[in-house]
């Protein structure tokens, strides 16, 4: 995975979060340590979707639990597209 993806990926999901990319270290669950909601993630999964052109099976939400989880799913539909 890049750098670049990454710093990608958490400034859609800062944005999506109304928060500062400072405030959500890479490996902190979204939901518990960052104040994400399930409505909020499946708007990050829509916002990746659309940027990278990719499709990300729904039954993955459960699993973008961090920032790092989040990116090894992108990273692997990249792959698969």
């Amino acid at each position: 995975m890049t750098q670049n993806t990454t710093q990608e990926i958490l400034g859609v999901v800062s944005t999506i979060l109304e928060k500062e990319p400072s405030e959500i270290p890479l490996d902190a669950h979204l939901i518990q340590d960052v104040g994400a909601d399930s409505m909020m993630a499946l708007e990050i999964l829509a916002a990746l979707e659309k940027k990278y052109k990719i499709v990300i099976p729904e039954d993955k939400l459960k699993d973008m639990t961090t920032l790092n989880k989040i990116v090894s799913l992108v990273e692997t539909a990249k792959k698969r597209k």
